[in-house]
């Protein structure tokens, strides 16, 4: 967020988790994108804040619980409050358990897996309406079509990025497989590694589509370990993810920080996975 945008959901946070009842003397930021991720001390919750323009919270927090209810690995709302999303001053705020992570200890590909694996299966139960993964590859072209947006991106990686998105997507749309409901971003960054096990976050991506779409975000050695994976699947899936988020880090108006020296390791990463399997993006 922009600092004076940043610090007005500051302001929104602490004003209702106060009026809520919770003791919010400090706000700690930790993480800054389109939306703040706070903690809030000394109540020790954890505070998601998003422009109200964004009209994504209430979905985050319907499946979050939803997920939570069917025994997933998923952080939870906090208990203390009402399940819900909360208006301020132009932003939604949502309150989490803060869930303290393990200092130094990192998710073994096989916990990964199965922490995932459970995850889908409680998805599976769940009647949700959400959008399927096309609409990610579908932003993802107009965005690379709109030369305003993206105004830094040289042609020759546009051209690349736009002839994977186009051709990986319709590959993987025209197979015909199983699809379900998926985090969408269940990337290392959207884990939590805590006393209670492996717990998810962030599901304001969740989306419909093959279960392989989710193991493109995850390490290599997580698909090796998760059972009845379809490889190929997996490796258009694999193009079609690092050509998505390469292609989010050159919109003028991204956040993430050190975002164009990912997008130059992404597009390194993407170059590599065409040429390892004769992929034709």
């Amino acid at each position: 967020m922009h600092p004076s945008q940043a610090r007005r959901a500051v302001g929104a946070a602490v004003a209702i988790a106060s009026s809520l009842g919770l003791a919010a003397d400090d706000a700690v930021v930790l993480q800054d994108s389109n939306k703040l991720t706070l903690r809030l001390l000394p109540c020790d919750v954890v505070a998601r804040v998003a422009p109200e323009a964004h009209g994504i919270a209430r979905f985050e927090v319907e499946v979050a619980r939803r997920l939570a209810a069917s025994g997933g690995p998923v952080a939870r709302l906090d208990p203390r409050v009402e399940p819900r999303v909360h208006e301020r001053d132009g932003f939604t705020v949502s309150f989490w358990t803060h869930h303290e992570p393990v200092p130094g200890r990192e998710a073994a590909p096989a916990e990964y897996a199965g922490a995932l694996a459970r995850l889908h299966a409680g998805a599976r139960t769940l009647d949700v309406p959400a959008p399927r993964f096309t609409e990610r590859v579908e932003q993802a072209r107009r965005l690379l079509e709109d030369r305003d947006r993206t105004p830094g991106l040289p042609d020759a990686d546009r051209d690349l990025l736009s002839r994977t998105v186009r051709t990986a997507g319709r590959a993987i749309g025209e197979r015909g497989g199983a699809e379900q409901l998926l985090h969408g971003e269940p990337h290392p960054g959207n884990l939590l590694v805590t006393g209670e096990g492996l717990l998810f976050v962030d599901f304001e991506t969740c989306c419909r589509g093959p279960v392989e779409f989710d193991l493109a975000h995850a390490p290599e050695e997580v698909a090796e370990n998760y059972p009845g994976v379809d490889r190929d699947v997996l490796r258009e899936c694999r193009a079609l993810v690092l050509a998505i988020i390469t292609t989010w880090r050159w919109d003028r108006d991204d956040r993430l920080p050190d975002g164009r020296r990912l997008a130059g390791e992404w597009l390194t990463s993407l170059r590599a996975e065409l040429d390892r399997h004769g992929f034709d993006g």
